[in-house]
């Protein structure tokens, strides 16, 4: 069984995937892309993107697996019925620990502070009472809008600060967990004008694109925080600048964005974000720990092997005709 690998995230754990694959499986690792001829006689392809070119090439393929939750890049239309494509998780304990820091940071301003210090000022109440105290987290409430993996493991943070939530799903259905309510996306503007912190971890679909508008963010108010590590387009992109630049939110963090490097260097969005003080910008990073990869590298050599012994593979998410 040859299997070609092709995300760059996966070389720091090649030999615990290596060691866990069963014997006699043939491994090539093309970090930067795999050309077209590897994939003639590839059994399976471990990467995040698959073409219409790369299915016409891949003769012997059984299975694309991809390093992560996100199969978005995955040309369905093209893959053969007799190839799955799987996903792998383990991201929810690292983004949830993205999310918690976030809030703490941006809720008591320390942006800010750590920004006026650096010219000179000590911007905290004991030195200027003009500057209010703020509240711990443990007295926010948390709205998540989506509530999958890493709205349950953030959860269980807040939960241990005494934080109160509830949450908008598409279904409307969430376990039992401890949320004062829970209903489908139909109360998100319920949901907003409740809410102290926005959690954003929908999946992006053609429902969701711009679920969270001008108005949106109006009624999440001027001391609202926004966190959004689903997808940059679940929100707008001109009302969420607009509402940081002009204050309707106090915050937000944003992970995830509306343009990325895939042809080259760029700015993650035509407006100027970059220049706004009440930003938390990361690189898509909140999801990228050892934990993270470690786990997945688990899971594919797991499927891999399940594959090779005819067994039922997990987290498939097409299915054979």
């Amino acid at each position: 069984m040859k299997v070609v690998i092709a995300d760059a995230n996966l070389v720091p754990h090649r030999s615990r995937l290596e060691a866990a694959l069963p014997d006699g499986c043939a491994v090539e690792w093309f970090p930067g892309g795999a050309p077209a001829e590897s994939l003639r006689d590839a059994t399976v392809y471990v990467g995040s993107r698959f073409t219409a070119e790369m299915a016409a090439t891949a003769e012997k393929l059984r299975l694309i697996h991809v390093a992560g939750a996100g199969t978005d890049k995955i040309d369905f239309a093209a893959v053969s019925s007799d190839v799955l494509v799987a996903n792998t998780f383990h991201h929810e304990r690292s983004i949830a620990e993205y999310i918690v820091a976030a809030a703490v940071l941006l809720r008591r301003d320390f942006l800010a502070q750590d920004r006026a210090l650096r010219e000179g000022r000590w911007a905290t109440p004991v030195y200027d009472p003009a500057i209010p105290q703020l509240p711990t987290l443990g007295d926010a409430r948390i709205g998540f809008v989506g509530f999958g993996h890493i709205g349950r493991a953030a959860w269980d943070l807040f939960r241990a600060f005494g934080c109160s939530g509830a949450a908008v799903t598409g279904s409307g259905r969430v376990p039992e967990c401890g949320l004062d309510w829970a209903d489908d996306t139909g109360s998100l503007d319920r949901l907003l004008r409740e809410c102290d912190v926005a959690v954003v971890s929908a999946p992006l679909t053609e429902q969701t694109t711009g679920m969270i508008g001008a108005e949106q963010l109006r009624l999440l108010g001027a001391d609202g925080v926004l966190i959004n590590v689903g997808r940059g387009p679940l929100v707008q992109e001109r009302g969420l600048y607009d509402a940081l630049s002009g204050k309707v939110i106090r915050a937000a963090a944003i992970d995830v964005w509306y343009r990325y490097p895939s042809d080259g260097p760029c700015a993650p969005s035509e407006l100027p974000f970059a220049e706004l003080p009440n930003v938390l910008m990361t690189p898509h990073s909140s999801g990228v720990t050892r934990d993270t990869f470690e786990g997945r590298a688990d899971d594919i050599a797991a499927n891999i092997g399940r594959l090779s012994r005819g067994e039922a593979l997990t987290n498939v998410v097409n299915q054979r005709r």
